[in-house]
């Protein structure tokens, strides 16, 4: 077989990976190495950096790159099974179980599955890895052939695009195009940068860092164990009653029936002192009691935080899957994680209770108001 039939089809998969690699390396390269590059004369990251700055760029870039690679696949199989599939009809011709379907399909079918296992491996698997692993590397390596594509396929893009939008459009559906997204690696990269640059106190990066990694702390992680929550009985006697709250720092008690695993909902003192000022005796409990909430134990922070927001609430009671209540957590248990030891200190001064004393942020002490 002639050397020039291989050199051809191993043009064809390297065309196919160099799409697959520059797809893959502008998504997944960082913009603000690839903006240090350009300030500092790289001429291909001056080139990329126009394209990860612009949403429709972008997308004409990424369009590019799956028409190269819808292009260099169709012709891999056509010309395979022009210029392989015969030089291998006589070997499948020699063996009487394929006579009968006829030794030229049989040659075309194992050459197209050989190659296209090939083209998976070397075409697909293998760029994608190398660009997801080195990702600006590989969009600087690709950008200039990319580029090219971006204006020789300029008037096919036009029609794909807008054949896609009008789709879209009578699907009810609206298309923004490709967006260069920042990993949160990426993220943080940019506040240790901007902490070294002067632009962000230690203090403030370091909060910043925090509410980043928000989401893999849990409600559990951050709750007042069962043992600890302070709590009271929907019966129980007004001197009782009246002790237990001067004896409590907490302005906000969970409300519950016979034990704590039927709450019934949250007495506020501040309501128990109006209600008990103007009839001058104690209305009877479920007058005054507020709804409770409950969450799970595996709800991230940054969705526990938004909830207490929803519902307007300072607390939750933290309940398993077998209804029992494990713990409570509260709005300032959740800005302590968030925004550190400080900020745990401020709210619980507003919401009139006992601050924990100063701690680090693995052994602070929660409380609940």
């Amino acid at each position: 077989m002639s050397p020039t039939v291989w050199a051809v089809v191993f043009l064809l998969i390297l065309v196919n990976a160099v799409y697959v690699a520059g797809e893959f390396g502008a998504v997944g390269a960082q913009r603000s190495r690839i903006g240090r590059l350009a300030a500092a004369g790289n001429r291909m990251a001056t080139r990329l950096l126009p394209v990860l700055d612009d949403p429709h760029a972008l997308d004409r870039y990424i369009a590019a790159s799956q028409i190269g690679i819808t292009l260099s696949s169709l012709g891999l199989g056509a010309y395979a099974q022009a210029a392989l599939a015969p030089a291998f009809e006589p070997y499948f011709a020699r063996w009487h179980a394929v006579q009968a379907i006829g030794a030229e399909s049989a040659a075309t079918v194992v050459v197209l599955v050989a190659l296209a296992a090939v083209q998976v491996v070397l075409a697909e698997l293998v760029p994608k890895a190398l660009a997801l692993q080195y990702p600006t590397r590989t969009a600087l390596a690709t950008v200039l052939p990319m580029q090219l594509s971006v204006r020789a396929f300029a008037w096919f893009i036009a029609v794909l695009n807008g054949s896609g939008l009008i789709i879209l459009k009578l699907l009810g559906l609206t298309y923004t195009g490709h967006r260069h997204v920042h990993s949160p690696e990426e993220i943080e990269l940019l506040l240790v940068e901007s902490r070294d640059g002067g632009l962000l106190e230690p203090e403030e990066q370091a909060r910043l860092h925090r509410a980043l990694h928000l989401s893999l702390r849990t409600a559990s992680e951050l709750m007042v164990p069962r043992a600890r929550v302070s709590a009271v009985a929907i019966d129980s006697p007004l001197d009782a009653l009246l002790t237990r709250l001067a004896e409590s720092p907490y302005t906000r008690l969970p409300v519950y029936a016979a034990t704590l695993d039927e709450p019934v909902g949250l007495l506020h003192t501040k309501d128990l002192a109006i209600a008990y000022t103007a009839e001058g005796k104690r209305p009877p409990l479920a007058k005054l009691l507020r709804p409770i909430v409950q969450v799970p134990p595996d709800m991230p922070a940054d969705r526990l935080l938004a909830f207490l927001r929803e519902r307007r609430t300072h607390l939750a009671l933290v309940v398993d899957r077998k209804k029992r209540v494990v713990g409570l957590v509260t709005l300032g248990d959740v800005l302590a994680e968030l925004l550190g030891q400080a900020a745990h200190r401020d709210e619980a001064a507003r919401a009139g209770r006992e601050a924990p004393p100063p701690s680090g942020p693995s052994d602070r002490e929660p409380s609940h108001g």
